[in-house]
């Protein structure tokens, strides 16, 4: 026995379930669905872009259109932050990849 599936007939409204999962869905609230180091620098709402070390507590920032003519439209706010951090970081240890240099807050 096959199950019957409802499939909407273009003169039929929509059922109400989707509806639903349409406004549960986190875009349609305007919700960011990626963090915002993780998007790409002609994403990013802001004209000001800013990162802090949680280091040395050095702040960092720079002009949305600055950071692209530098890096280009499609790099990612997170490599960028990260070596604008890196040119200037008071905090070398020497020691592992991971420990050395600025450890990078992203200032929402």
């Amino acid at each position: 026995m096959v199950a019957e599936t409802s499939t909407p007939v273009p003169d039929q409204p929509l059922p109400m379930e989707w509806w639903d999962s349409v406004l549960a869905d986190p875009r349609a609230a305007g919700k960011p669905w990626l963090p915002i180091e993780q998007r790409r620098l002609s994403e990013l709402p802001r004209e000001v872009l800013r990162v802090e070390c949680l280091r040395c507590f050095r702040v960092v920032e720079i002009q949305k259109a600055d950071a692209i003519r530098l890096c280009g439209p499609h790099a990612v706010w997170k490599d960028v932050g990260q070596r604008l951090l890196d040119n200037g970081c008071q905090q070398r240890t020497g020691r592992r990849h991971e420990e050395d240099g600025c450890w990078p807050n992203w200032t929402r």
